[in-house]
Formats: C-alpha cells, structure tokens, sequence
C-alpha cells in the first residue's frame, strides 16, 4: 500500500515536473506544420500517463511540434489489449508506424526519439 502511494506521488510529481520544465514547440511555417501533421498521421505512441520514459518521449514529441496519437496502455483495455497483440508485450512507451501499408512496433525511448528527431527534426 506504501509503495503504491510512493510510487503515484512520483508519478504525479514527474508528470508536474514536466509540465513546468516543457522544452518550446518548433516553429514551422503552416506548409511545413502541415506536412508534418500528414506525416504523423500514421504514428500512435503507446504510453502510461506518469512513466518518466514516456514523459521523455512525450517531451521530444512536444519540442518538434509532431502530433501523435496518444494511447493509453495502462486504463485503456482496448489499446493495452492492440499493444499486446500488435507489438507483442504490453512495455510502453511504444511507437506504432504505419507507412506504406507496413506497420512496425517501436519500443525503447531513445530509439523513438532518434527516429523522431530524424524523421521531423529537418521538416
């Protein structure tokens, strides 16, 4: 029971951290915004609200202005449930990409944000 208020106040204390701490949106001009927007459409991040690698991963999402489907993994059945039977295991955060009818399960949080850096930190 102690352990389980220690680790929501954590979470909730992360989650305010972040929120404080949040790095500036990348300013594009509404035609390269716009892109990345089309871009993004195939792209779902599979994630729990207060996990300090999500949080991470929700920070580099933030900071080059890329919006992404947010799934909830942990109060959701329904997407912790296509996490587990698309990804194979229910380990957040996970990034689904679908591309040319292709989709690809993504977990680590540095792998994510390197493939977001490359992928929208030029557009």
């Amino acid at each position: 029971m102690i352990v389980k208020a220690l680790r929501v106040g954590l979470g909730q204390l992360i989650v305010f951290g972040d929120w404080i701490s949040r790095p500036a949106k990348r300013k594009r001009d509404p035609a390269a915004q716009a892109r990345v927007e089309e871009q993004a459409r195939g792209l779902a991040l599979y994630q729990f609200h207060a996990c300090p690698f999500c949080v991470k991963t929700r920070r580099a999402l933030h900071r080059l202005n890329v919006p992404v489907a947010l799934r909830d993994a942990k109060h959701d059945p329904v997407h912790r449930q296509a996490l587990l039977d698309g990804g194979g295991r229910v380990k957040v955060p996970c990034l689904r990409i679908e591309e040319e009818g292709k989709t690809t399960w993504m977990y680590e949080s540095k792998e994510i944000i390197a493939y977001l850096d490359r992928r929208f930190s030029e557009s």
